[in-house]
């Protein structure tokens, strides 16, 4: 492997994992003191040492990693606003029922929510005191936290001159466009998808460590799953959760006490899942989804859960 520097680095095969970076903002003020990114260990640590002086916050991005940021920020007595692009919290893993449930359960712990907001600015002289939407609106803030999504980590495959898209194109044995390299994890782009989750990422090692050891591993995509604690509400998702106009979709909703469930069936199979409050069956769903396994024994019970759908069946 022959890098631009001229040296060269001897492998017979070479598995690049080099992971992602979080985005930065192209909006004046982002270099300012009291303004940072959330995405590792080290980010965590200045994010708590910044939060004991409670200080008037302004998380940027209404993901998985913006809300966490929000509600320790919160609990840990701070001023918390969240900025969001979109019209709805974690559009990725949620539909808009759930969603707005979401959107209560964090603004019940007073954090305030700002969507189909866009960032134009962060503001201050020395520091970072405000954030400026678009509309013209202002938040103050002593400390914004950037928390807007991931890069791939590209530069190296760059260096080796492979096939870069969004990220580091590979095949379905996760081998790059050059014999012999291979990319997994966040930084690798399979089918035109770059995957931001763990669990992908482990399936591919799986799958290059059967290739690498000659039993035939092939990767062909993932089915997308989160099953998480967000702000201190359970919640899951997988699958087709949004559902096709062709698919048909059951809904169990209570918004009294805050429980929302919609399953998405399609040809006597379950594609797609949405709990929020109660996830307990949320892997079985998750199961039933990858297996593709006929669910028509159990249709007129799926919705109440494993127990309860075992027991008809």
């Amino acid at each position: 492997m022959r890098l631009a520097n001229g040296a060269t680095l001897p492998f017979t095969k070479a598995v690049l994992a080099t992971g992602s970076r979080p985005i930065r903002l192209n909006v004046p003020g982002m270099e300012l003191p009291g303004v940072m990114t959330f995405r590792d260990l080290g980010d965590v640590a200045t994010i708590e040492a910044a939060a004991a002086a409670r200080p008037k916050a302004v998380v940027i991005g209404g993901g998985l990693l913006g809300l966490e940021a929000a509600y320790g920020l919160a609990k840990a007595g701070s001023q918390v606003s969240v900025v969001h692009l979109m019209d709805r919290l974690m559009e990725r893993q949620l539909d808009a029922r759930a969603s707005a449930l979401l959107k209560r359960a964090v603004e019940a712990r007073g954090i305030a929510v700002h969507l189909n907001a866009e960032t134009a600015a962060i503001r201050g002289r020395q520091r970072a005191e405000a954030v400026a939407l678009k509309s013209g609106q202002q938040i103050d803030a002593d400390l914004v936290v950037v928390a807007a999504g991931i890069r791939p980590s590209v530069d190296l495959a760059r260096t080796a001159d492979l096939a870069i898209d969004r990220g580091i194109v590979v095949d379905d044995h996760l081998q790059c466009s050059k014999a012999g390299i291979y990319a997994i994890g966040e930084c690798a782009e399979h089918r035109g998808i770059c995957y931001g989750l763990v669990e992908p990422a482990y399936e591919q090692a799986r799958a290059i460590a059967a290739h690498l050891a000659g039993e035939g591993g092939r990767y062909s995509g993932s089915v997308l799953a989160t099953n998480l604690k967000v702000s201190g509400v359970n919640v899951f998702s997988a699958g087709d959760f949004l559902g096709l106009p062709s698919t048909e979709q059951i809904v169990l909703s209570d918004p009294g006490l805050g429980s929302y469930k919609k399953l998405v069936i399609a040809d006597g199979r379950l594609t797609g899942a949405v709990l929020f409050g109660d996830t307990a069956d949320g892997l079985w769903y998750l199961e039933l989804i990858r297996s593709g396994a006929s669910i028509e024994a159990i249709r007129e019970d799926l919705m109440f859960g494993r127990a309860l759908s075992r027991a008809a069946a």
